[in-house]
């Protein structure tokens, strides 16, 4: 297992534990993003697809802060950069 995949494993218990999902997906970009100077420091570039009831009455925004504070003890050092796609139940 890369050691993407294993942080990816955290992400999702920490996800987990601060919402309800109906879905989740999480993805590594990294090698996307081989040579950028975000990558040379060890942090890597995911993107997310999460649904949850949560989101409801929550603008993009306010999903997304959502979002970075249950990701929050992964910045910078695990999480470079996060492309997240957050939706209600009834928007997925």
């Amino acid at each position: 297992m890369s050691i993407n995949q294993e942080r990816i494993k955290l992400f999702e218990i920490d996800l987990r534990s601060a919402f309800q999902l109906s879905q989740l997906a999480i993805e590594d970009e990294s090698h996307l993003h081989a040579g950028h100077a975000g990558a040379a420091s060890g942090g890597g570039h995911f993107k997310v697809r999460i649904v949850a009831p949560e989101f409801d009455g929550l603008s993009q925004v306010k999903r997304h802060r959502a979002v970075y504070a249950a990701l929050n003890r992964h910045f910078p050092h695990e999480i470079h950069a996060l492309s997240i796609n957050a939706l209600t139940p009834s928007e997925a």
